[in-house]
């Protein structure tokens, strides 16, 4: 079954942030992710407006999880530290 990557992402450093945006892309799809939305219109019903929003379809909750913990993924997180205020959610697709 695959899974869903959900960030919400409030950027405070742009250039830190679009380091990590430029490496973690390449790690994502290595591991079978491809973006489904990313930036674009939003509207905030419930919770902490965030005004980058990002969805990444994965083969599997699997492939999602270890897409996160990959070496290539937590180097790309470091620029993100520091340069952004973010959730992060995996969420398995199917249905209820």
């Amino acid at each position: 079954m695959s899974a869903l990557w959900i960030a919400h992402v409030t950027v405070t450093d742009e250039a830190a942030y679009g380091e990590y945006a430029k490496r973690a892309t390449h790690v994502i799809a290595a591991h079978g992710g491809t973006f489904l939305a990313r930036g674009g219109a939003y509207e905030t019903l419930e919770g902490p407006d965030r005004p980058r929003n990002v969805v990444a379809r994965f083969p599997s909750l699997q492939a999602a999880h270890d897409c996160y913990h990959s070496d290539g993924y937590q180097e790309a997180l470091e620029f993100a530290r520091g340069a952004a205020t973010r959730e992060l959610y995996i969420i398995e697709e199917g249905a209820p």
